[in-house]
């Protein structure tokens, strides 16, 4: 199975998998909108094997959209360029489909509904919420960023996803 499939497969997995995890640690981030207007929140929790991320959010363009991890942990209005490009701690190049690799932030196309509304549940092996390489919390934090267009999963370094519509900076929970 390739990447692309076996984040779809992580899509759909969400529960006896997740069910029997150990849960060590957990994290937020706010989504707003190019306004700096709220439309939403994830939820990151540290499992066994990896991180599941949960996102609600709503009145967002319907239709299909990038969505990264960034490297910088700042979300700054109206572009936010101040996330930094995607999360890639082992200096790889951008997209499942490129044959140099892929960053740990490259995650799943997502699909906003007609009436503006996402809900997604994704798993990812590739970053962690503890300590180590790959830790989102590394000293200059990390940021979801959702995207105008949607990734091809091969362009390096952005997947040709276009502009920024929605950031949140990764927060620990408390």
């Amino acid at each position: 199975m390739d990447r692309q499939g076996i984040a779809i497969a992580g899509l759909l997995l969400t529960g006896s998998f997740f069910a029997g995890a150990a849960q060590a640690q957990s994290a937020t981030a706010k989504l707003v909108d190019g306004e700096g207007k709220a439309v939403g929140s994830v939820m990151l929790s540290q499992m066994e094997h990896g991180v599941r991320i949960s996102v609600e959010a709503e009145g967002l363009p319907s239709g299909t959209h990038a969505f990264h991890i960034h490297e910088t942990g700042e979300c700054i209005p109206p572009g936010f360029q101040s996330a930094g490009g995607h999360y890639n701690p082992g200096g790889h190049q951008h997209g499942w489909n490129n044959p140099a690799g892929y960053h740990a932030g490259d995650l799943p196309n997502v699909h906003v509904a007609d009436d503006g509304v996402l809900a997604i549940e994704y798993f990812t092996d590739a970053v962690t919420l503890g300590e180590g390489e790959a830790t989102l919390f590394d000293d200059d934090g990390s940021a979801i960023v959702i995207h105008v267009g949607e990734d091809d999963y091969a362009t390096d370094p952005t997947g040709d996803a276009g502009d920024r519509l929605a950031c949140g900076v990764i927060q620990a929970a408390t």
